[in-house]
């Protein structure tokens, strides 16, 4: 496997590490934290889920291409 093909794996495995972490972050902040602090209601509670299902799909389909890349070299 080149160098380039290497560093590009490299780089997509961080991305999606970066891409779980801060939509995890962000729908614990949101549930746990800021939701509760401003009073929010359920039906926003469920638009933050619906933002970290969004998230983690897409870290989904991302480690999908991620496993192909290896796959290929």
């Amino acid at each position: 496997m080149n160098r380039d093909k290497e560093q590009a794996i490299a780089h997509k495995g961080r991305h999606i590490g970066v891409v779980i972490a801060v939509t995890m972050l962000f729908w614990l902040a949101m549930n746990l934290f800021i939701g509760p602090a401003l009073g929010l209601t359920t039906r926003h509670a469920l638009l933050f889920d619906f933002a970290a299902l969004a998230g983690f799909i897409y870290a989904g389909v991302n480690i999908f291409q991620l496993w192909r890349m290896r796959q290929d070299s």
